[in-house]
């Protein structure tokens, strides 16, 4: 579960510098509307190949609805729209605050708890994260659309809460897939526009959208639904601290954007924190197992 977590950390991290490639060539709402449409339609192949179910219950509709118009359509408007003036390093640090939202919101809504030496390693992490934003210079010159990127970090927690009550009756690939589907359908409002977009954008453009639609999008919130259908939403989403250390990376690979001595500290304090996390939960568990009934 836990190199299935740091998978998942590897893939979003490239998802930051994947979208700025793709606004390269794509507006905002089109580079949205068609890595979605492209994880839709992954999610589809998977469900009829693996013959999982394709429709939700009727009763269930409405909350898929409210789960992916905040974790598809809000989320990576906000995000795409606020990478347009932030650059991918400092955009991924302000998504790292989405653990810490998380937990607040499943705390009030899960009663979902950390032991102590688990909220000790969730604030080295935090920490962590903090000496990358000293290090990396962009995220020290944010400006308003820094302000969406931080309504994205919002968002997801409240997107990542809200899928919990869904796997008593159905299976993880089967919520995100519901949830992809009900978050792309309002995005079809950029239809229009999407084709003569698509037209003019170059090939790195359109290339950077598949392949943040095939693996951050479709491949890695499968993993991610699978890991808080498996752990506690706290534990899961402690792992999300890694993002910004491989985001800045890529950021580094693929747009020039040099990191410093601090911000590799910092990253390697984030992943320690992760590290702390995991073992204080697995040792809570061992001591469930272990208490005489």
């Amino acid at each position: 579960m836990f190199l299935n977590l740091f998978v998942l950390a590897v893939l979003w991290g490239s998802a930051f510098p994947g979208i700025k490639l793709g606004l390269a060539g794509l507006s905002a709402a089109n580079l949205t509307l068609l890595r979605f449409a492209v994880a839709s339609l992954c999610f589809l192949l998977w469900l009829l190949v693996t013959k999982k179910r394709l429709w939700p219950e009727r009763e269930d509709v409405p909350y898929f609805f409210l789960v992916g118009f905040l974790g598809i359509t809000v989320y990576h408007l906000a995000l795409n729209y606020g990478e347009l003036h932030v650059s991918a390093g400092a955009a991924s640090l302000i998504i790292a605050t989405a653990p810490a939202i998380t937990a607040v919101v499943a705390f009030f809504m899960l009663s979902d708890r950390l032991p102590p030496l688990g909220w000790l390693g969730f604030l080295v992490s935090f920490a962590g994260v903090l000496l990358i934003v000293l290090g990396d210079s962009a995220a020290l010159q944010l400006n308003l659309f820094a302000l969406l990127v931080l309504l994205s970090a919002l968002v997801t927690a409240f997107f990542t809460v809200l899928q919990k009550p869904l796997f008593a009756r159905y299976r993880a690939v089967e919520v995100i897939a519901f949830s992809t589907w009900a978050g792309t359908l309002p995005l079809l409002i950029f239809l229009p526009g999407l084709f003569a977009d698509v037209a003019d954008a170059g090939t790195p453009a359109l290339m950077a959208t598949v392949y943040i639609g095939v693996f951050p999008a479709a491949v890695a919130y499968a993993q991610f639904s699978y890991a808080i259908s498996k752990l506690p939403v706290t534990l899961a989403t402690t792992f999300l601290y890694a993002v910004p250390v491989f985001s800045l990376l890529f950021s580094w690979l693929l747009l020039g954007e040099v990191p410093s001595l601090l911000t590799l500290v910092g990253g390697a304090v984030a992943l320690s924190g992760i590290a702390v996390v995991g073992y204080a939960k697995r040792r809570e568990q061992r001591g469930a197992r272990t208490v005489p009934i």
